[in-house]
């Protein structure tokens, strides 16, 4: 069996909300024995600093330090770290072509930003934006949230015969010995749920099957808890950026309330 992943890409801004991505980042590189990449994404654009050198000069100058701190972190973490700072008007570009120039296979991405006026929003605009237009899976970590030891838990839309979140949270589980709780959420899942847990039960996964019903959100949420799951995957549909719509709905719900990493799968 392949591992799950083997290329991983690290967002930062090396800011105090990026330190849960960045601590579960370097542990996946390291237990893993990994390479690990890390792109900062700094704003930035001709007319701005036309009109403001000095200021550009002053972001230019924070960006060198956060970098040269995220260095320090890394070496005091025993990580070899590729680091890259990419500059243009919107960071969330920044991230996505820098995952498709390296040919990642997992963004690492903290779930919100600073806090200021938008700091109600579940999911920052910035990570909606990595996790709708990303080429690849995307790992969206709490500030607070740490490695996954106890058990996966994966949301099963009933209405897909797709299979490729389940399979991607099986090879986890299996790499990280785990058990796996495939959770269906709605009538009628049945039979997508015996087929799911027969998928994942022959890579030598200890797995069971779980049908509720009830908001999706709610119920992925309450599962995890009940059941002590510390990493949650769920599916991305489509491979469009129009048909990834619905993360404003249930996955970024499930994203935004979490305790624990919340994986979307590609």
């Amino acid at each position: 069996m392949t591992h799950p992943f083997s290329r991983l890409l690290l967002a930062t801004e090396h800011t105090a909300q990026d330190a849960g991505a960045e601590a579960l980042a370097f542990t996946l590189a390291r237990r893993c024995a990994l390479p690990l990449r890390a792109v900062v994404p700094i704003t930035s654009n001709p007319e701005y600093e036309a009109m403001a050198p000095q200021l550009a000069a002053h972001a230019e100058a924070q960006a060198g330090e956060r970098i040269a701190a995220l260095r320090g972190a890394a070496q005091r973490a025993e990580v070899a770290l590729e680091l890259l700072a990419r500059r243009g008007p919107e960071a969330w570009r920044e991230i996505v072509d820098e995952a498709a120039a390296c040919d990642a296979d997992l963004i690492v991405i903290r779930r919100r930003g600073q806090r200021g006026l938008l700091a109600k929003l579940l999911l920052g605009e910035m990570v909606r934006t990595v996790v709708t237009h990303a080429p690849c899976s995307v790992l969206v970590v709490p500030r607070e949230a740490c490695m996954w030891s106890q058990r996966v838990l994966v949301a099963l839309d009933p209405d897909s015969r797709e299979l490729g979140p389940v399979m991607r949270a099986a090879a986890i589980a299996a790499e990280c010995g785990l058990p796996l709780t495939v959770l269906c959420v709605g009538a009628h899942g049945g039979d997508a749920l015996q087929r799911a847990v027969a998928a994942a039960r022959a890579l030598g996964v200890t797995v069971e099957g779980v049908e509720r019903s009830g908001r999706p959100h709610e119920q992925i949420l309450a599962a995890a808890k009940e059941l002590g799951a510390d990493l949650l995957v769920i599916g991305r549909h489509g491979d469009d950026a129009a048909a990834r719509a619905w993360l404003g709905g249930v996955a970024q719900k499930v994203i935004g309330l979490a305790e624990r990493p919340v994986l979307v799968s590609a």
